[in-house]
């Protein structure tokens, strides 16, 4: 069993938990996860997580992404990209500059509304399974940002354009096009999604199933299998003690005295706990025991 971050270049045509569930065939254990889903039109980066790496599903799937999308211009379909059913269709004539102008509205961010055909909940009930039986519900528009947004290429004979995007956790590339066919009037839908990158890891290092299977068959694929602390590369690191360590693998809080070297990091803060052998043991957040003294306490656990 492995014990870290697989970085797959996910093909067309399945889902998020299909590739889960690929994985797990190929590797021949369960304990498999990903973070940040992508859907089966979508190609690209998705971060698989092996083994006590799935503990890290939450912060992970928290990180900023990058994507390249493709969107026509003069229609609408109900989910928002060109495998749904078309609901509009109308003549567009759009310039290049109508067009720029226009993605100019949405770039740092916007009040993004998800669309119905989508993971989200409302009552417990999927807004996906409302969709499909015809039901249309209100939902809260949300925040997203997208501290850059290009576009990269528009062709005015055939009304497609391309775009680069970077942004927050929780937006929608879809809408985001569709919405952008609403600022210019005439509708729009997406017609590719590639991811490209996922916080710090990039697509240009992932493998396809077909690299894994074979890597796995050769006995080479470990070297290809990041260690879990990758996620957490941005956070304070501390080491600590021997001691320190025995209490880190049971869960137990850190005081000052058990830091092998440097400070605790700031009140409410979350840190990477390493021993001195430089092994991961646990993500700590820093705040105060009841008798007032700084520590810092289990916050997910990787030790083996």
């Amino acid at each position: 069993m492995y014990n870290g971050i697989l970085l797959l270049n996910k093909e067309e045509g399945f889902t998020s938990h299909d590739a889960v569930a690929k994985l797990r065939g190929i590797l021949r254990f369960r304990r498999i996860g990903h973070a940040g889903t992508l859907d089966p039109m979508a190609v690209g980066l998705l971060v698989m997580l092996l083994g006590n790496a799935t503990r890290a599903s939450e912060y992970a799937s928290g990180s900023d992404k990058e994507y390249i999308a493709e969107f026509i211009l003069g229609v609408e379909t109900d989910t928002q990209d060109t495998t749904g059913t078309v609901v509009r269709q109308q003549a567009s004539a759009c310039s290049q500059d109508q067009v720029a102008q226009a993605l100019a509205q949405f770039a740092g961010g916007y009040w993004q509304t998800p669309p119905m055909y989508s993971a989200l909940q409302q009552d417990g009930v999927r807004l996906y399974d409302l969709a499909r039986k015809g039901r249309e519900v209100e939902r809260q528009a949300r925040f997203v940002e997208l501290p850059r947004l290009e576009l990269l290429s528009f062709d005015p004979l055939a009304q497609r354009g391309c775009l680069s995007v970077c942004c927050s956790k929780g937006t929608y590339i879809r809408t985001l096009c569709h919405d952008l066919g609403q600022a210019l009037g005439c509708g729009a839908a997406m017609s590719r999604l590639q991811r490209t990158r996922v916080g710090d890891f990039r697509l240009e290092d992932a493998l396809t199933l077909e690299q894994v299977a074979l890597l796995q068959q050769q006995g080479q694929l470990a070297p290809h299998v990041l260690p879990t602390d990758r996620v957490f590369s941005a956070l304070p690191a501390v080491t600590v003690t021997e001691e320190g360590a025995r209490r880190a693998r049971n869960g137990a809080h850190l005081a000052s005295k058990h830091l092998a070297s440097g400070l605790l990091p700031p009140e409410e803060c979350l840190c990477r706990v390493y021993d001195q052998a430089g092994a991961f043991l646990m993500t700590g957040k820093t705040g105060r025991l009841d008798i007032g003294q700084p520590a810092i306490f289990c916050h997910k656990n990787f030790a083996e």
